[in-house]
């Protein structure tokens, strides 16, 4: 089978699925407190469809899976999704974006269905930082969820995602070294990307990793050391050399990656995204639903991704557009 192939020449190996638009948290930077407009039921794939697209794209050359959202947990019976999924052929990774809050109930059955890696957002430590950020009093709920999946060794790594805002991440960046030196996770720092509900991000609001890793460097008195990545990798990892865990800064503001991207994205309700940043979808659940076959599907998927965008355009004044979508509607 012909790989999936951009016109740049770069193949297309990762396709992350939301399964859902809607959350139990209201994160700042991602959705607006209230007022949300959630995509119709009947709109959202059925997991049948999402395992009829997931068999097909791997069989198209896509190795890792990741199920997101809005909050994939909110969804009904999410360990029976990942249980199908795990059972296709050459898919070398099933994952998940979780919010952590329901993860001390789910973490039992989704090891069990044969989820083999994981990433929790979590953007303070502070019961306080995390509820002004969430608008959710859950950081206890969440951290008894991340103690309750060191118990399942299968999935592994567990990943902990901080959005990096300048005025409000500074304060906990030592904190946050410290549990990766303590604790056998990866966390990893992310720059503030414009995809805000309320559409307030402004290049200023970022803290870029760099910053980030000087502030490290500086405060812990063992330096990080760096970790070689694949290079279609969205992150540079470090490890400390007497810590259990690894940090990992993803820089898509300072530092893009968009020349090695082999991402693609599918919504909740079926539509192809090609960037995190595109203004264009090609529609798969119409022709699904109308009774396409899989060399229908292939041919739309192909025509697609060959026009998958060179790059996101952030950092290019009046040529950068905003996505048609923001973070919870497009899928983490």
């Amino acid at each position: 089978m012909q790989p999936l192939i951009d016109s740049f020449g770069r193949q297309i190996e990762n396709l992350r699925i939301s399964i859902t638009d809607r959350c139990n948290f209201r994160c700042r930077y991602c959705m607006p407190e209230e007022m949300m407009q959630w995509v119709p039921r009947d709109e959202i794939l059925t997991y049948e469809e999402v395992e009829r697209l997931a068999r097909l794209f791997v069989r198209l050359g896509i190795r890792d899976i990741r199920i997101t959202g809005g909050e994939p947990t909110v969804r009904k019976d999410l360990p029976y999704l990942i249980s199908r999924l795990h059972m296709i052929d050459d898919l070398e990774s099933l994952s998940i974006t979780t919010n952590g809050f329901r993860l001390k109930a789910l973490a039992k059955p989704l090891a069990e269905a044969g989820l083999t890696r994981i990433n929790v957002s979590l953007d303070s430590l502070v019961p306080e930082h995390f509820a002004y950020i969430t608008r959710r009093n859950a950081l206890n709920a969440v951290m008894e969820g991340l103690e309750e999946l060191e118990e399942y060794p299968a999935i592994s790594p567990i990943k902990l995602n901080c959005v990096g805002i300048r005025g409000f991440t500074e304060r906990e960046v030592v904190a946050f070294a410290e549990l990766a030196r303590r604790k056998p996770y990866v966390v990893r720092f992310i720059e503030f990307m414009p995809l805000d509900a309320d559409g307030i991000w402004r290049e200023e609001n970022v803290l870029t990793g760099r910053e980030i890793l000087d502030m490290i460097n500086e405060a812990m008195p063992v330096p990080l050391v760096p970790i070689p990545t694949d290079p279609a990798s969205t992150s540079r990892v470090y490890r400390f050399a007497d810590g259990n865990g690894e940090v990992g800064f993803i820089n898509p503001v300072s530092e893009p990656f968009c020349a090695t991207c082999n991402r693609i994205r599918l919504t909740a309700e079926g539509m192809l995204r090609t960037c995190l940043f595109s203004v264009r979808e090609t529609d798969l659940r119409l022709p699904l639903r109308d009774g396409a076959t899989d060399e229908e599907l292939e041919h739309i998927i192909r025509a697609a991704i060959w026009q998958k965008e060179l790059k996101h355009r952030i950092n290019e004044g009046e040529f950068f557009q905003r996505a048609n979508r923001t973070m919870s509607q497009i899928g983490g």
